[in-house]
């Protein structure tokens, strides 16, 4: 998971670049420019905030579905999804979900199987 969602993440997603300013292969780790550039700016090369780990699970559950029912009637329900706020969409999109498009109901309802 960290993985996927490391370009939104404080986590280096270049690691091919951090390895190519190395002298040595047992010399001392550096990051990567992309990932300086991340943490002086706080902001990803697509403009969303940087977030850990952490904190970006718990921005995460504010994308629900919600069940609608209509006072005094009992027969009729519907379903609507909230919309995704831009990291939310961009968390899904990394994963591969569209949480736009038609048919989307919830990450429990399939998405987790795409996400591996």
């Amino acid at each position: 998971m960290r993985r996927k969602l490391a370009p939104l993440l404080f986590q280096d997603g270049d690691p091919e670049g951090a390895r190519a300013q190395r002298s040595s292969p047992v010399g001392k780790a550096e990051v990567s420019e992309r990932a300086k550039l991340k943490e002086d700016t706080k902001r990803t090369g697509d403009g969303y905030p940087v977030h850990s780990f952490r904190t970006l699970l718990d921005d995460l559950p504010t994308l629900t579905l919600n069940s609608i029912l209509l006072p005094g009637i009992t027969d009729i329900t519907f379903e609507t999804a909230t919309k995704p706020m831009p990291v939310q969409a961009k968390a899904l999109e990394l994963f591969g979900v569209d949480a736009t498009a038609p048919g989307f109901k919830s990450p429990s309802e399939g998405a987790a199987e795409r996400c591996m």
